[in-house]
């Protein structure tokens, strides 16, 4: 697997178009350094972030302490102040830890020390976790918050080994909501850069990522009084059609044309229109078929008239995370010019228990004419995907992968470890799995069983239920979800559960909404391009 992920990497970054800048230190002597750096003479506010590795014994006593090969350089060029500093603390950091030291250089006002564990920390199978990698995310992102608070101009990151790990912890890490917040008051985002490292392509790619997680973040994260359907729509617009993404607005009378039944229904209780997005991305050949991306874009879920407790409310407005995943995907893709047709699905509406809302044993008309007993007015997620589903079929689609919050059972039992999966393809699956091993962003795999299909199936009046019978909602979900793919592979992917996040599951996401699993996806469709691409795969094998 780390073989086969390692060819697919690097045609991916091939494929990328780097940004290239240099940022080093200049040698010094000791007397000319020792001297600045004590009196702090040209000192600019750069803040720099350099990691240590450490090893602990049975007893979690530190036995071992190395720098990383940028810090080692660093340390010369200060003339052996940095470990001087560093033993002056008393210990060195330790994984997870970050320290703060002054007037070590006169190019940086203030150094990050921040430690990363083993050295030889790598894929663990049994956790499904490429640790390495999450141990540079962790770090970057811990020394970078550090120095933002000092409010210098600009930081300097090191590659920790892996420039794009690296890139992706820094810039996740440092990344905050705070539109609404006074402008005095909000912390500053100086700009990234690479320190004393060639991989620019790689540090490249990984701010990418970065940026398209906190796209979602930000859309996740705003107030449903003003993201409602009609403003994501504008959003939309504005962020994707500067990156060469075409996007059409289709309105309630299109939709009623194609006779969405299913999603029209769960709109009728709102006064903000529903609207359906269709975005185009080309990066191939007009005639190969495209991969379909469909999000599900509830902008505020109350349960409508079957409404949620008032805990679940204050977090309903990321109802729509599956919509900021697929944007925010594919706004990645069209600016790292991945050679590949996407196509965007994105239908929008609010969930609300107005007057015109509809009900519990209500029948509703898909758009594939099958006729669906609306058992739970709270289970709105699964009609609204479904029309969306059958129409994707129209495209002819290499694939289609859905994204949604739809069960609440996800939550339940994966909590906020990983998403749940159910696909028909193992291909698909395989890929998914892998990608989410090396961006720390698991998935994890559920049953599609005909078992589940028959609790929602089975009706004496109507082709379908929305809830079904017995025990088993999240897949029951998908066993719905799947009567609305009639052909084809697909993957449905249930974010309840990773959609927000308390901030402890790692230090490069901060409480709130997280964005996941959109740096998943993008390593996934890459991957795509190797495979579907046997010649390049050959030419760099």
């Amino acid at each position: 697997m780390a073989a086969r992920y390692r060819l697919f990497s690097s045609i991916y970054r091939i494929l990328v178009s780097p940004r290239r800048f240099l940022s080093g230190i200049p040698p010094c002597t000791p007397e000319e350094g020792t001297t600045k750096a004590i009196c702090g003479a040209n000192r600019t506010p750069t803040g720099l972030v350099l990691g240590v590795f450490t090893s602990m014994n049975a007893a979690g006593v530190c036995t071992s302490v190395r720098l990383t090969h940028a810090a080692e350089r660093f340390n010369e060029a200060t003339c052996g102040r940095l470990v001087e500093a560093i033993k002056a603390g008393g210990r060195p950091p330790l994984k997870g830890e970050a320290r703060l030291l002054f007037d070590l250089h006169p190019d940086f006002g203030a150094v990050a020390a921040v430690g990363l564990g083993e050295e030889c920390a790598g894929w663990d199978e049994t956790e499904e976790i490429d640790h390495g990698k999450e141990d540079i995310r962790n770090a970057a992102a811990l020394g970078v918050r550090k120095l933002q608070k000092l409010g210098v101009s600009k930081i300097q990151v090191e590659s920790f080994g892996h420039a794009e790990s690296s890139a992706e912890g820094a810039a996740l890490g440092m990344w905050r909501f705070q539109e609404f917040k006074n402008k005095r008051s909000q912390l500053p985002m100086p700009p990234l850069e690479l320190h004393n490292d060639c991989d620019y392509t790689g540090w490249t790619i990984g701010l990418e990522k970065a940026s398209a997680q906190n796209l979602a973040r930000q859309l996740t994260d705003m107030p449903a009084n003003l993201l409602t359907p009609t403003f994501f729509a504008q959003r939309a617009v504005d962020i994707l059609c500067n990156s060469g993404i075409n996007v059409e607005i289709k309105v309630q009378g299109w939709a009623e044309t194609q006779k969405m039944g299913a999603f029209l229904s769960v709109a009728k209780g709102s006064c903000e229109p529903p609207i359906f997005l269709e975005l185009s991305y080309y990066g191939a050949s007009y005639d190969e078929r495209p991969i379909v991306l469909v999000g599900s874009g509830v902008t505020y879920d109350s349960g409508g008239l079957c409404l949620k407790h008032p805990k679940e409310l204050v977090h309903m407005r990321g109802s729509m995370a599956g919509a900021a995943v697929v944007v925010a995907t594919t706004r990645a893709l069209a600016a790292m010019h991945m050679p590949i047709n996407i196509r965007g699905l994105i239908p929008l509406c609010e969930n609300m228990p107005g007057c015109n809302s509809y009900k519990p044993g209500d029948i509703v008309t898909a758009m594939n004419g099958k006729s669906i007993r609306v058992q739970s007015t709270d289970m709105e997620a699964r009609l609204v995907l479904a029309d969306a589903l059958y129409y994707a079929q129209n495209f002819w689609p290499r694939f289609i992968i859905d994204v949604g919050t739809l069960t609440r059972e996800a939550e339940q039992s994966l909590g906020g470890a990983c998403a749940a999966v159910f696909t028909n393809s193992d291909f698909l699956w395989d890929s998914l799995h892998m990608s989410g091993v090396h961006t720390g962003d698991r998935v994890w795999r559920m049953p599609l069983w005909r078992h589940y299909s028959r609790q929602v199936l089975k009706s004496a009046s109507t082709d379908m239920k929305n809830v079904g019978l017995d025990e088993g909602g999240l897949c029951k979900a998908a066993a719905f979800l799947r009567e609305f793919v009639p052909c084809g592979e697909w993957m449905h992917i249930d974010v309840r559960g990773i959609f927000r996040t308390n901030g402890h599951e790692n230090h490069y996401l901060h409480k709130g909404m997280s964005g996941r699993p959109t740096r998943t996806l993008i390593e996934f469709i890459s991957q795509m391009i190797c495979k579907y691409c046997p010649s390049l795969t050959k030419s760099h094998a």
